[in-house]
């Protein structure tokens, strides 16, 4: 196995890409407390304000988050504090945070400026797009059409993602979040030619380093921007890096007139980041101790998220659940701006099930006869129903063995057992690691075998020959 080459890391200070800022001093800074910098002005800038200070030549980018009153306002530097005195002056930019934009964004990996991570030169571009912006117009944005087909036969059939929707990958540490989402990834730039923005939030270099690679061997970076917020960066900086992403995918949206996946992997790490910044601000948490601003931050990055007659930005967001607990005051924040919830599940890991898909807790606000036809809905009903009495019936199973179950139990649970079986599938990105080639079944092939198995035409097939499959028709083993 060859050794592959490290990703190179953002120096202490790199310098941002803001266009021409302003010379004008705006203040001298009072006090530096870790990643907090507070700033005595003589004219106070308004809150989101970029400035910068320039410890050893170096510039240092410091955004404005709360007003002290009185000439004074505290910022959160998005670069290591180290160098930053008292009564260094603070310079102001004239705007808030900005990020280059260009179609040669396309293939790149970069930092939270729109900066280059991946030793190429920087982008060369005089466009420029702010990181805090309100979103598009009500009148202008455009309702969810159809189905979104993935290729995953559990997702497709029972979960179905939105074209334009947001969809979110719910689970624990170690459950498949980020193998589900780089598929969602390959899915969509192979079969539907679209284009994708990666953000990722708070991420371990090993995981930024290695999914960089899989891309470029994959086939599917150049048509991907991939934008990294480094999990030892400061809480600014994983606190911004969703928005970069976002804004680049408006920016492909509006002036490319591209259809654009976005996939945010972690969304919590988000959360995170900002209840860091509100306690380093001084504000009192609230409930469980999250920030009192949880619901106006997540609906801040979530509301942008939107289609127009430009163009479509589909959303698939990876969200750590703490303790697996689905209560968790930061999940159902997350939840409520969803179309689509996929719930992977610990119980289905360890029986070998991938993808881990919960099929009775996933769930989607379009699983409707009028939106999905009448074919798919009843599907889809009739397969969560022998799911559902499956487990139902699990217990007595355990204790008195399935003998014991009348005859028409014992039907469904053997069908349920094959469609539970039918409804893993191998991936395309991790065929290196498990040598089982990835395959992608088309929603109506999938519908044409859980009408199959559903009507009994495949109980005498054994259960293993129904796992880790494609289609029941031969597509690819």
């Amino acid at each position: 196995m060859k050794r592959r080459s490290m990703m190179p890391m953002a120096t202490a200070f790199g310098s941002s890409m803001i266009p021409a800022p302003s010379v004008r001093k705006i203040g001298t800074i009072e006090a530096v407390k870790g990643p907090v910098v507070d700033i005595v002005c003589d004219m106070p800038p308004p809150l989101h304000r970029a400035l910068y200070a320039q410890p050893n030549g170096e510039r240092c980018i410091l955004e404005v988050f709360r007003e002290l009153g009185e000439g004074h306002v505290r910022a959160i530097a998005l670069h290591r504090t180290a160098g930053l005195a008292r009564g260094m002056p603070v310079m102001d930019t004239g705007g808030p945070l900005q990020i280059p934009v260009a179609s040669a964004c396309l293939g790149r990996l970069l930092d939270v400026f729109g900066n280059p991570l991946d030793g190429e030169a920087p982008i060369d571009t005089a466009a420029y797009r702010p990181l805090v912006a309100p979103p598009g117009p009500l009148a202008d944005a455009r309702a969810a059409e159809r189905v979104l087909e993935t290729g995953i036969k559990v997702i497709d059939l029972l979960c179905p993602f939105v074209r334009g929707g947001k969809t979110g990958l719910f689970g624990g540490a170690g459950v498949g979040k980020t193998v589900l989402i780089t598929e969602f990834m390959n899915a969509v730039i192979q079969l539907h030619e679209g284009v994708s923005v990666f953000a990722g939030i708070g991420e371990r270099i090993r995981e930024g380093h290695e999914l960089w690679h899989d891309m470029r061997e994959t086939g599917v970076l150049p048509r991907t921007i991939m934008v990294f917020g480094q999990m030892d960066e400061s809480p600014g900086v994983r606190f911004r890096v969703g928005l970069t992403g976002l804004t680049y995918a408006e920016y492909l949206r509006d002036t490319v007139g591209k259809d654009v996946l976005l996939l945010i992997d972690n969304v919590f790490r988000f959360v995170q980041a900002g209840s860091e910044i509100s306690g380093l601000l001084g504000r009192m948490p609230a409930t469980v101790g999250y920030q009192p601003t949880l619901l106006s931050e997540v609906a801040e990055l979530e509301e942008r998220i939107s289609s127009s007659a430009a163009g479509n930005i589909t959303s698939v967001q990876a969200v750590y659940v703490p303790a697996d607990d689905m209560t968790d005051p930061a999940v159902n924040a997350i939840y409520s701006h969803l179309d689509t919830m996929v719930v992977l599940s610990r119980n289905q890991a360890a029986k070998g099930i991938y993808p881990a898909v919960d099929p009775l807790l996933s769930n989607s606000k379009m699983m409707d006869r009028h939106f999905l036809g009448e074919r798919h809905y009843h599907v889809a009903e009739n397969v969560r129903e022998h799911l559902a009495r499956y487990r139902e019936l699990e217990d007595i199973i355990a204790m008195l063995g399935v003998e014991s179950l009348s005859e028409t139990d014992r039907r469904i649970v053997g069908r349920a057992r094959r469609l539970q079986r039918y409804l893993t599938q191998p991936f395309h990105v991790v065929s290196p690691h498990t040598g089982i080639p990835g395959v992608s079944v088309p929603l109506g092939d999938t519908l044409d075998d859980c009408e199959a198995f559903l009507r009994g035409d495949h109980d005498s097939v054994p259960e293993a020959d129904c796992y880790m499959r494609g289609s029941m028709k031969g597509t690819g083993r």
